[in-house]
């Protein structure tokens, strides 16, 4: 682990039928939650580096079904089941209420869960997301490497394709990528699937009005998978949205670790009410 970057408490939980990997970090004495829900295929220790930024707020996190030490599930499932999962989850913890935080495929979930909890999100904040089949797609070449997880499974294939597929610094910044390939766990492929399929026909776009929580929306202005209009799709459906673009690639929430967290805890203290 990257030195200076503080060791998350990880612990199983079951909820339902389903048996999750719950990871706590930040500052976990703090009087405020935030519930972050995870990209495509990544266990909770991609997210260290970016965790362990925030000085003023808890950080609830979970490996998504299929991911990490989530067993996958029998049956296939949406991202409202995911989202229902987080709300569950914050009540099992004794949570209430909870900030909201979802980077790239679990931007899916951070919508479902304002869509269909309202009185639990107090801020709703998304990273290089889309609101589903709306969407303006990536370039072609590198969204036909996202549909196999081999990137999680083979440090070497992803040292090769890691820049095109994630841009940004990861252009140039062989380290960076390095210390991602290092924290990765590598997925089931059942569970892959699963990920990939969840997606798959959904959009939050007709529901967006709904949400009355004050929404952040960030956007990495190089972002190969999800490019920045994206962003402003979202917001323009979002009745309290602000959007800003980040001079990065898709995965600046740990290229720009430091700066992102700064940014969410800003918002959220200016929506403290």
């Amino acid at each position: 682990m990257k030195a200076g970057v503080r060791p998350l408490e990880t612990f199983p939980v079951r909820i339902g039928t389903q048996r999750l990997r719950v990871a706590i970090g930040g500052a976990q004495d703090a009087e405020r939650t935030l519930l972050l829900f995870n990209g495509i295929g990544a266990s909770v220790e991609t997210l260290a580096p970016f965790i362990a930024r925030f000085s003023h707020t808890r950080v609830v996190t979970f490996d998504a079904p299929g991911v990490g030490e989530s067993p996958a599930p029998w049956l296939p499932y949406r991202p409202r089941d995911i989202a229902r999962l987080g709300a569950d989850l914050l009540t099992h913890l004794g949570v209430q209420r909870a900030h909201v935080f979802g980077v790239s495929w679990g931007g899916a979930a951070a919508q479902e869960f304002a869509i269909n909890h309202p009185r639990r999100c107090s801020t709703l904040t998304l990273a290089a997301t889309c609101a589903g089949i709306v969407m303006v797609p990536g370039r072609l070449n590198v969204l036909l490497k996202m549909l196999s997880p081999r990137r999680y499974v083979d440090p070497a294939y992803l040292m090769r394709i890691g820049g095109e597929l994630y841009g940004g610094e990861l252009r140039f910044e062989s380290e960076l990528l390095q210390l991602h390939a290092q924290s990765m766990r590598s997925p089931s492929w059942h569970g892959y699937f699963y990920q990939l399929l969840a997606t798959a026909g959904w959009t939050s776009w007709p529901w967006l009005k709904r949400v009355q929580a004050p929404a952040l929306v960030m956007m990495g202005s190089d972002d190969p998978i999800v490019p920045p209009v994206n962003g402003r799709i979202i917001a323009a459906g979002l009745p309290r949205a602000t959007l800003e673009t980040v001079d990065c690639g898709h995965l600046f929430v740990l290229t720009r670790a430091a700066q992102t967290a700064r940014r969410v805890e800003r918002f959220m203290d200016q929506h403290a009410a």
